[in-house]
């Protein structure tokens, strides 16, 4: 399909284009502009039936979107600002220069200006700033035709209507009913009668990481938003948790290769964009490295004495980094997931110091015999580097399970306590361990 579409394009057959385009699927439209080049996005978006053309719009990219605003006019912009969904009229305009949403703001009515600058006013990563106000809201004293005839009415241009809200006179969440509930029930009865007063709800500055918990936890579709007072300003869609989790993990894989995250896409960013999201924490890592040396440092009189000992600092500090980021990897995916809780750091201790002395005893066990076997060097040599592995797994484990939940019981992000952290760490505790150890076996 996209093939035919650009083969339509670099044909200039604009009539033919047009009528691919309106039976074409608005996702499947987006991914086509990602292939495009500014002058011909724009042709493409002007071909686009109005309804289509918003739909298309809440898929692309934030330099897509400023591209096509830059470049048409300004009915039309509100005209496909008129089209969003309100959540994607939000994030849309979050993205965009100061003088775009000045210009928006500036077609608006004043209580449209007054709700979008509420809304801008959420913390990004807040309940508030992902959830529309397009939701059904009923009274528990409709009876359940009248509730049909409401949504009928007032549904077409809601996110969803499968959940409706039972508010009060002041706005305050009484209830939920579902739309399946509604079409089955007899249609005499009153909403209070059908509703339910059971629900799940959450507050405008919850962290939307939460939030993305308590949709897999209960199974969500649509979670309601209040504010203090329990009154009912908006609801977050399925849809946006799903975009919330793939920020979210996409920052963890960022933050746990020690970079700072970022919103933009690899191929649109710019060098000196990813030189400075890596070069903080290469730079801090480096400079924590110099303890490593130090250490090596301190130790000069016992490796002159035993000179054979530095073949194996780069096997004990290898092992120790990979044992600490394997417990570190799991536990912050744990406490991503909500399967870990900082409460439960006394369990991760005692598993991760039983599963640490089983992988130690082995890996020592068989470094013991592949020393004595292939380097040929005194046992005592040997045993030393080998008790010195055990320990330094035993440690690197237990710290490597500790570290994510500290750093989660200090309100920071644990995935900050990932791979290159957890290496520098054990690293430098490695041979600190590791030059006492040869002291005390090789008596030097």
């Amino acid at each position: 399909m996209n093939e035919k579409i650009l083969e339509l394009i670099n044909e200039k057959k604009f009539v033919a284009l047009k009528t691919e385009l309106a039976d074409t699927m608005a996702a499947d439209i987006a991914e086509i502009f990602d292939e495009l080049d500014e002058k011909n996005t724009i042709i493409v978006f002007r071909l686009l039936p109005k309804d289509k053309a918003a739909d298309v719009f809440s898929y692309l990219t934030s330099q897509q979107q400023l591209d096509i605003v830059s470049s048409i006019h300004e009915s039309q912009i509100n005209e496909i600002i008129d089209e969003l969904y309100f959540d994607d009229m939000i994030d849309f305009l979050e993205e965009m220069p100061a003088n775009v949403v000045k210009k928006i703001l500036g077609s608006s009515t004043e209580e449209e200006r007054k709700l979008i600058n509420q809304f801008l006013n959420y913390p990004d990563t807040s309940a508030g700033s992902i959830m529309t106000i397009e939701y059904v809201d009923i009274r528990k004293e409709m009876t359940i035709k009248e509730a049909l005839e409401h949504i009928k009415k007032t549904g077409v241009d809601k996110e969803t209507i499968y959940t409706c809200y039972v508010l009060d006179d002041k706005r305050k969440l009484e209830g939920i009913a579902s739309l399946r509930k509604l079409v089955l029930s007899d249609e005499n009865l009153r909403i209070e009668e059908i509703m339910n007063e059971e629900f799940i709800s959450t507050y405008t500055l919850d962290d939307q990481e939460e939030i993305a918990n308590l949709f897999k936890k209960y199974g969500l579709i649509t979670l309601p938003v209040v504010d203090k007072e329990e009154r009912l300003v908006g609801i977050i869609t399925v849809d946006d948790i799903m975009d919330v989790i793939e920020q979210e993990n996409t920052e963890d894989f960022q933050r746990m290769a020690a970079m700072e995250p970022t919103d933009e896409e690899y191929l649109d960013s710019g060098v000196f964009t990813l030189a400075k999201q890596r070069i903080l924490w290469l730079l801090i890592l480096m400079i924590s490295a110099t303890f490593t040396g130090k250490i090596i440092n301190g130790f000069e009189s016992l490796l002159q004495a035993a000179v054979v000992l530095m073949a194996y600092i780069p096997m004990l500090m290898d092992s120790a980094g990979n044992s600490g980021s394997q417990s570190s990897t799991l536990i912050i995916r744990g406490l991503a997931l909500g399967e870990i809780e900082t409460k439960d750091y006394l369990k991760v201790f005692w598993k991760e110091l039983r599963v640490s002395i089983i992988v130690g005893f082995i890996l020592s066990v068989v470094n013991f015999i592949r020393i004595l076997v292939m380097d040929s060097v005194e046992p005592a040599v040997a045993l030393t580097v080998s008790v010195t592995l055990m320990v330094t797994v035993i440690m690197a484990k237990v710290i490597g399970g500790l570290l994510p939940i500290g750093a989660k019981k200090m309100k920071l992000d644990p995935a900050i306590m990932a791979g290159p952290m957890i290496t520098t760490i054990v690293d430098t505790l490695s041979l600190i361990v590791y030059f006492n150890m040869a002291r005390i076996l090789l008596n030097i």
